[in-house]
């Protein structure tokens, strides 16, 4: 029976009953009773109810209301539209407010929809429950992008705009990056072509801290790519001819569409003449016909070749050229070692730098031809087999060894250029082709030279005199100092021993002292040899008379004594000397006579 239906006489007598069971209770076991007793609602002034009542209530409770403690997202049922709101009942205590705003992506919303909300607001002000549809489809979203990418299931997606490095998807409502070489197996040229499609992606990647989404649209055709490519390359014979279109040119090749498979085409392949880029030779989108060179089945790579497909050139070289006959050419490549010449297309000769000039100091190929340079050579050696060349520049004029004793006879004199030092002399050139070194002891009779860069440079014009020649070796030597009369042969008789001069003390050397007697004759004073007539020495920059003791001519050596001229007994030894040098020219060597005055030296030094 209802509550409502009940009289108030029974009501009266139920409570009566209950009252009696609880004093019944209070009296039979006290301790029990206080123990369970309920202060809250004794204290709020609820009256007592039956624990299986409350049971029943609260199973109701569960039943028919959500749990609005829980951060989840629930569907809810429109059930009446404002002007700003969307009334939703998600089966709680009370409906809640969504703003239509949150539904501008779908203006046909209906009263009787099912919608995804997350509550935002338990109450309000006003004690309203506040709903968030916007945040429900993001938290949605966000599980449908996971489950995708775990599953590695296709989405669809719509591209939104242009990025940098790629494009913007919209894929659940999240914005997904596409990167450009995701986009497709090709190189993509227009990217704005694919703005406001919508497309099938794969998501590839997912930063959670940073909420980012990778999507890829090239992967989802790349495995069925390689399935096509191995059944394309399954059916490839080496030496097939197929028609392709030029899909991508590289600095080193060319890569070729086949309908399907790529395949390479690298820049050796593309012409049988030297080329600089691919793009001399093809364009994109140029369809033409390539030639199977060979494949590789497991890594589905396929090399392709151009000139293949016509005659190569050496089979269609002049049959009636020989080595001696002239050709011309064009100079293609330069290298340190010579210079590359095309003939013919296709054929080239090798032109070496010591073929460009009759000179045998050879120097680089550049010194002598440009790339570019049409020039006229002679062909040397022809080898078809090998298909190989080489050509001279020489040849074509006159070898200027050939009269070379007639123009450069042993004693004539000439003038040359200095082209290049070493360290133990100097190259002149006489004529093209005709190069002569001076050896470092024959640039000059006076002067003490460690390396030639001292006496010239490079370029000077030098006068010279031919002091041999090899004709069969083409080698020529010559002298510069010959040019000139050895000041020696004056100087012998000048610095004689015995004769006396005034000098000034040049400098203090180890075991003696230097007097300069003019620019090429500087001689030797030894130590004791200083001594001046009151016991003291000279020092530097005292001036005094000397006299020669010693006199080299071949090593152009001097040796001179103050000391002689104040003692006396020494003074007549050294006129002894004088005169039996004079007498020397009756000795048989003159070892003999270099003997006799070391002696007479040594006899001075107070040695014998």
């Amino acid at each position: 029976m209802a509550e409502e239906n009940k009289t108030p006489e029974v009501q009266e007598q139920e409570v009566k009953s209950v009252k009696a069971s609880y004093i019944t209770e209070q009296q039979t076991n006290p301790e029990q009773f206080l123990k369970d007793f309920n202060w809250h609602n004794y204290e709020e002034g609820i009256d007592p109810i039956e624990d299986d009542k409350l049971e029943e209530f609260e199973k109701l409770v569960a039943d028919n209301f959500v749990d609005t403690l829980d951060d989840e997202v629930v569907e809810g049922t429109v059930i009446n539209i404002t002007d700003r709101d969307a009334i939703i009942d998600i089966n709680a205590k009370s409906e809640g407010v969504v703003s239509l705003n949150e539904f501008r992506y779908n203006p046909n919303l209906q009263v009787g929809d099912k919608v995804e909300v997350l509550i935002d607001v338990r109450e309000d002000a006003t004690g309203q429950l506040v709903l968030s549809h916007r945040k429900a489809r993001v938290i949605k979203a966000w599980d449908r992008v996971n489950k995708a990418h775990d599953e590695a299931t296709i989405v669809n997606g719509y591209v939104k705009c242009r990025t940098k490095g790629g494009m913007i998807v919209d894929v659940f409502g999240i914005e997904a990056f596409l990167p450009g070489s995701q986009i497709d197996v090709k190189p993509i040229r227009d990217y704005d072509a694919y703005v406001g499609k919508t497309m099938e992606f794969k998501v590839v990647k997912i930063n959670h801290e940073f909420k980012n989404v990778v999507v890829s649209h090239k992967a989802l055709i790349e495995a069925d790519i390689e399935e096509q490519k191995k059944e394309i390359i399954g059916q490839l014979e080496k030496g097939q001819v197929l028609e392709g279109t030029v899909k991508n040119i590289t600095s080193y090749g060319v890569f070729v569409d086949l309908g399907g498979v790529d395949g390479l085409i690298h820049i050796t392949d593309l012409s049988w003449s030297r080329i600089n880029h691919p793009n001399e030779i093809v364009e994109l989108d140029q369809k033409l016909n390539v030639v199977i060179l060979d494949f590789d089945e497991a890594k589905t790579r396929i090399q392709l070749g151009l000139k293949q497909l016509s005659k190569h050139p050496w089979d269609a070289l002049d049959e009636n050229l020989k080595v001696g006959d002239k050709v011309k050419g064009k100079v293609v490549v330069i290298a340190d070692y010579g210079a590359f010449i095309e003939v013919a297309e296709g054929v080239e000769g090798l032109i070496h730098v010591s073929e460009m000039s009759w000179s045998t100091h050879l120097r680089s190929a550049q010194d002598f031809v440009n790339v570019g340079d049409e020039v006229e050579a002679q062909v040397l050696t022809l080898d078809r087999d090998d298909r190989k060349m080489s050509l001279g520049i020489k040849q074509l004029t006159p070898d200027p060894w050939t009269d070379i004793t007639e123009k450069y006879p042993v004693g004539s004199r000439h003038t040359g250029v200095v082209r290049n030092f070493t360290n133990f002399g100097v190259f002149v050139e006489l004529e093209e082709g005709i190069d002569g070194l001076i050896y470092i002891s024959d640039l000059s009779w006076t002067k003490k030279i460690k390396h030639p860069s001292e006496f010239c440079n490079v370029g000077d014009k030098l006068e010279v005199v031919v002091l041999e020649l090899d004709v069969e070796g083409r080698k020529l030597s010559l002298g510069h100092k010959q040019t000139e009369e050895n000041p020696w042969d004056k100087y012998e008789d000048e610095f004689a021993v015995g004769s006396k001069h005034t000098a000034i003390i040049e400098d203090m050397v180890d075991k003696g002292a230097t007097i300069k007697f003019n620019d090429d004759v500087v001689a030797f004073v030894p130590s004791r040899h200083l001594e001046k007539e009151d016991g003291t020495k000279l020092g530097k920059g005292d001036e005094a008379e000397f006299i020669i003791i010693e006199f080299n001519k071949e090593f152009k050596r001097v040796v001179a004594s103050h000391m002689s001229i104040h003692k006396e007994e020494e003074a007549k030894i050294v006129k002894q000397a004088a005169k039996k040098a004079q007498e020397e020219t009756s000795k048989p060597t003159l070892g003999d006579a270099n003997a006799d005055l070391q002696a007479l030296k040594d006899k001075m030094d107070g040695k014998a």
